[in-house]
C-alpha cells in the first residue's frame, strides 16, 4: 500500500529544489511486472503479513523505525526507469507505501552529465533492509513521456536487502520523506513533481493489476488520471479515515460481511501493496473461519478448507462509503498454481484472509492488500486526500 501520509517500501528521493518534468499528456502510465516468489525458509506468508501489519499499527507519521518490511511477503513490482542523460535503466522496486526514490543496490550508479551532487546525505531503513548514500539530482526517465529533469535521487553508497533490484522508486505522500535526507525537512515525490510543473493537472496516482499468469504478472501505474480502459464502472471515492494509526496511511472506513451476516463493524482501516492478504482483527477472523468451517493450517499460516466448504462459499463483502466490494468465492482462495510457493499442498485450497493480530477498536483493524487490490482498480489523490475503487475485468475472473 502506499499512505495518504506515510509509510514506505519504493524510493525516489525530491529535494525542496524544484523538479522540472517535460510536459506532455496526462495519460503516462508506468507499466511494472508482478513476480511471486518464494518465502524464506520458516516463514509463512501470515505471519510476514502480521509483522507488517503491527509495525503499521505502531508507527508514527514520517517515522522510520526499520520495522516496517520494504517489500510484500510474497508479490514484488518492479519497473524499469531511466535516470540520467542519456539513460542508464534502473530495475525499481515499487510500493505505494514509500516516498523516497534511489539506486546503486545492485547496478552501480554513473552519474551523467544532467547529475549534481548536493551535498546531502540519504538515509532510509527498513524492516529487511536499508541504504544510505548521497542525494544526487538528475534526470529521471519514468517511460511514455514522463522525463523530470532535476529530479532528486538516493544514490546508495550502503545497500542491504535488495538482492536482484537496483533500488526504490517511490510514489507516496511526502510526509515520509522526513528526516530521510539532511538538511531538508521533507522532500518532493516523483508524483509531487508531475504535479507542481504542471505535467499531470491533479496529484493521482492509478493502479492496476492484471490476471495472474502463473508466476508473473503485470500491472500498470498511471500518473494523473484514471485509465478507463481497465475499468468496467466509475470510480466511487472516499475521504481518508480521520481516526489514527490508520489516517497516516492510504487509511479508509469499511465494514465487512460474509454473505449477509456482519463480521466486522465500520472501522478504521488501510490500504497496502505491502501486505499481500487480506488482514482483518481477530474477532472478525474468528467469525470468519466459523461461518466458512475452515480450518488452520500449520504449514502455511493460512486457513484451509475442502472442495465441499469451497462450494458453498459467500461472498465476503468490503462496505466502503456506502459501496459493497465482493470477493466471490473464487477471490477468497489463494491462487492453486502458487500453493508451493507458501509451503502448500498442490491441491490444498487455501484462504486469502487472515487474522491481523488485534482485537477491533485499535484504528486499524483491517488491511485490504495485494489479494483484494488484483480485483479491483485503485486510486490514490493526493490533492482531495481520498482514495478510490473501481471494478475491473478481474472483479470476477477466475485465475486459480
Amino acid at each position: 500500500m502506499f499512505p495518504s501520509k506515510a509509510l514506505l517500501s519504493l524510493c525516489l528521493l525530491a529535494t525542496a529544489a524544484a523538479a522540472s518534468p517535460v510536459k506532455r499528456d496526462n495519460k503516462s502510465t508506468l507499466s511494472f511486472a508482478t513476480r511471486f516468489k518464494q518465502l524464506d525458509q520458516g516463514k509463512t506468508i501470515a505471519e510476514v503479513d502480521r509483522a507488517r501489519a503491527a509495525a503499521l499499527q505502531g508507527g508514527a507519521k514520517g517515522k522510520r523505525d526499520g520495522t516496517v518490511s520494504v517489500t510484500n511477503a510474497q508479490v514484488t513490482y518492479t519497473a524499469s526507469v531511466g535516470v540520467g542523460s542519456p539513460a542508464t535503466q534502473y530495475t525499481l522496486l515499487i510500493d505505494t507505501g514509500s516516498s523516497n526514490t534511489w539506486v546503486g543496490a545492485d547496478k552501480e550508479y554513473t552519474p551523467s552529465s544532467s547529475a549534481k551532487d548536493t551535498g546531502n546525505t540519504v538515509e532510509v531503513s527498513y524492516g529487511s533492509g536499508s541504504f544510505s548514500g548521497e542525494e544526487y539530482t538528475d534526470t529521471v526517465t519514468l517511460g511514455d513521456g514522463l522525463v523530470i529533469k532535476n529530479q532528486s535521487i538516493g544514490v546508495a553508497s550502503f545497500a542491504q536487502g535488495f538482492q536482484g533490484v537496483d533500488g526504490i522508486l517511490g510514489v507516496g505522500p511526502t510526509d515520509l520523506t522526513s528526516g530521510t535526507v539532511s538538511s531538508e525537512d521533507t522532500v518532493p515525490t516523483v508524483t509531487d513533481n508531475l504535479y507542481s510543473a504542471g505535467t499531470i493537472n491533479t496529484e493521482v496516482l492509478g493502479i492496476y493489476y492484471a490476471p495472474a499468469a502463473g508466476s508473473d504478472s503485470t500491472g500498470e501505474l498511471s500518473f494523473g488520471r484514471v485509465d478507463t480502459s481497465k475499468t468496467t464502472g466509475d470510480v466511487a471515492y472516499v475521504p481518508i479515515t480521520s481516526m489514527a494509526p490508520a489516517s497516516q496511511y492510504w487509511g479508509i472506513d469499511q465494514s465487512i460481511s460474509y454473505g449477509s451476516t456482519s463480521i466486522l463493524d465500520k472501522t478504521a482501516g488501510v490500504v497496502d501493496t505491502g501486505t499481500t492478504l487480506v488482514l482483518i482483527a481477530s474477532d472478525a477472523f474468528q467469525a470468519y473461519q466459523k461461518a466458512t468451517g475452515a480450518t488452520a493450517d500449520s504449514a502455511t499460516g493460512l486457513l484451509k478448507v475442502t472442495s465441499a466448504q469451497y462450494s458453498k462459499l459467500e461472498d465476503l463483502n468490503f462496505e466502503i462509503g456506502g459501496t459493497k466490494y465482493p470477493l466471490s468465492a473464487n477471490g477468497q482462495i489463494f491462487p492453486r498454481s502458487l500453493n508451493s510457493a507458501i509451503g502448500g499442498d498442490a491441491d490444498s485450497i487455501y484462504l486469502i484472509v487472515s487474522d491481523i493480530g488485534t482485537q477491533s477498536g485499535q484504528g486499524l483493524d483491517f488491511i485490504n492488500g495485494y489479494a483484494f487490490l488484483e480485483r479491483y482498480y485503485s486510486v490514490y489523490d493526493t490533492t482531495n486526500s481520498q482514495v478510490g475503487f473501481a471494478t475491473t475485468a478481474n472483479t470476477d475472473a477466475t485465475s486459480n
